[in-house]
């Protein structure tokens, strides 16, 4: 599912235009993309917790040449589904 499938199926189920509904979409976006940026974790209930953690710098291998190389230290995103949406999964 793309975002314009999104925009189009709350466009179909609210009566909201597909504009507005784009509209609507980009700032949930926009909101979720500053609060991840800033560090912050976002838990949504019945849906799940998206958790921004941080990875320490460490030592790697490129595994084409075998050399040693330092992986920088970085931020990554995780998302843990809430035991509603597995549940809902598993009930299809």
């Amino acid at each position: 599912m793309t975002k314009t499938d999104i925009v189009k199926k709350i466009s179909l189920i609210t009566d909201f235009t597909k504009k507005e509904s784009s509209e609507i979409v980009e700032r949930v976006f926009d909101v979720v993309k500053s609060t991840l940026g800033a560090g912050e974790d976002i838990k949504i209930a019945g849906f799940g917790n998206f958790e921004v953690k941080e990875k320490a710098a460490r030592r790697g291998r490129n595994p084409q040449t075998g050399e040693i190389i330092e992986i920088s230290p970085r931020r990554v995103l995780t998302f843990k589904p809430s035991q509603v949406l597995k549940k809902s999964l598993n009930e299809v």
